[in-house]
């Protein structure tokens, strides 16, 4: 996935981690950058290949690489538990990124990566329902300004090109993404606690990916001529290598030395640097009515990430 499992890892007691070295500042800078193109990379990769067909790919890239870590590291899950993580697997691939995919193909980069910050407030929204965690005043006046700016983004927003304009069912669809990964990670809260984050990712990538096969193939075969081309190549491996395995290491490594509230920064640096990089690719405009959208989703998400105190177990 991505750095979206960021809110429900801040509880965290900080008062074991060190102080912020340049070292980790440059790997949480790196960590920034790397899922900060997630969304514009996957619209390159979309000029060239079908939705379903990329995730497919970049699954089946990250999939390997992740149970060669299980595999090396003894990571083991019990049986009983892989029904579970199965389901997790269709919830966040086929269901959470599959309809991300959907969803850059039917805006712009920058209305995405935008779109998709949103995640950790959602997070904390079902964390609320499900793992009946409080949710204060100002968080629920965060959430409230992040749905204002999702509107602003959204429907403020037009591109110089067909590629950069944005529609409302591609917002849509980003949206209910955005849904779908959150539930993802507040569900598999347990399953993290109990065998770790990354074996969990391994397994429901897995079975996300397999999920994916049946559909990926009827895609395929609607389409009369079909080639993998460089960039196509590229963008797959980028969201799988990159984004999907590397971040995640990254960034439990990151937890491991840092305190959890300081590395969760990424999440206010990432959406800046895709609409950075969304402007140079693609063109994309920042007016006026973009620019008070932003403000708006990142102040939301600054607030529902406050709270008063360190959850306790």
């Amino acid at each position: 996935m991505s750095s979206q499992n960021v809110v429900t890892e801040v509880t965290i007691n900080d008062a074991t981690r060190s102080p912020l070295t340049l070292r980790n500042l440059g790997a949480l800078l790196l960590l920034a950058v790397m899922w900060g193109l997630s969304i514009p990379v996957t619209k390159l990769g979309l000029q060239t290949l079908p939705p379903l067909t990329l995730t497919a790919m970049r699954f089946g890239v990250a999939a390997p690489l992740l149970l060669i870590f299980v595999i090396v590291g003894r990571h083991s899950m019990p049986w009983r538990a892989l029904p579970r993580v199965a389901a997790l697997g269709v919830l966040g691939i086929g269901v959470g990124q599959v309809s991300q995919t959907f969803g850059v193909a039917g805006t712009s980069a920058s209305v995405g990566t935008i779109i998709s910050a949103t995640i950790p407030i959602f997070i904390v929204f079902f964390a609320a329902l499900r793992l009946r965690q409080p949710v204060s005043g100002v968080q629920q006046i965060g959430v409230l300004a992040a749905f204002a700016g999702i509107a602003l983004v959204a429907l403020g927003h037009e591109g110089p090109t067909t590629s950069s304009q944005t529609t409302v069912g591609g917002a849509t669809w980003v949206l209910l993404s955005a849904l779908a990964i959150a539930f993802y990670y507040v569900w598999s809260v347990e399953l993290t606690t109990a065998y770790g984050t990354a074996t969990v990712a391994a397994w429901s990538t897995l079975f996300g990916f397999i999920a994916l096969i049946p559909w990926t193939a009827r895609e395929l075969c609607s389409i009369s001529s079909f080639h993998v081309t460089a960039q196509g190549f590229f963008a797959a491996v980028y969201l799988g290598v990159v984004v999907t395995v590397a971040g995640l290491f990254i960034w439990l490594s990151l937890l491991r030395v840092v305190p959890a509230r300081v590395a969760a920064s990424v999440q206010y640096l990432q959406p800046v640097v895709g609409v950075v990089i969304a402007s140079a690719l693609f063109g994309d405009q920042i007016g006026a009515t973009f620019v008070l959208g932003v403000a708006l989703v990142l102040a939301g998400l600054a607030l529902t990430m406050t709270s008063r105190r360190p959850a306790r177990k």
